[in-house]
């Protein structure tokens, strides 16, 4: 495997952030689409906290990944400043597609550090393409490899 292996231990990976005023709407609550902005954010960052980030697969490959598919499911919405996070999980890797769970939960405030409750879930599907051809290549290595090891088990998915 690459020496640009992941960082730690645990599979899902947690992007922190914060409802600000540009992201609500006149009830002060947090807009529909703002969490697709967050999601992005957060698989941008794990790309980055496991030493594989996107622009290392422009650069080196001319391929990049982009979103084919995306469902959301909204349960409550967030507030002006409340700190929430976004949790990534790694659900199938296959020759040019990844499949992610996304969950955007309140930040965990208890003691006992707890998961917030769920805000909004989102399965994504991404593809890998060429950068001038737009049509789908394979993953290329050790993207793929890394991402593999990554996968969260059924159960846990």
């Amino acid at each position: 495997m690459s020496d640009l292996a992941p960082k730690t231990d645990d599979r899902v990976h947690r992007y922190n952030l914060r409802v600000y005023f540009e992201d609500t709407d006149a009830g002060g609550m947090a807009y529909h689409a703002r969490y697709l902005h967050w999601a992005e954010r957060a698989r941008t960052e794990s790309l980055r906290d496991i030493g594989l980030p996107h622009q290392f697969m422009i650069e080196r490959h001319n391929a990049m990944l982009v979103v084919r598919r995306i469902e959301v499911e909204y349960w409550r919405p967030a507030r002006l400043d409340d700190p929430v996070v976004v949790e990534t999980a790694i659900l199938r890797v296959t020759g040019a597609q990844i499949l992610l769970s996304q969950t955007v939960r309140a930040a965990a405030g208890g003691e006992d550090g707890a998961p917030g409750e769920r805000l909004a879930g989102l399965k994504v599907g991404l593809v890998c393409v060429g950068q001038r051809s737009l049509k789908p290549v394979p993953l290329p290595e050790p993207w793929r490899s890394v991402l593999r090891d990554l996968v969260v088990p059924a159960a846990a998915g």
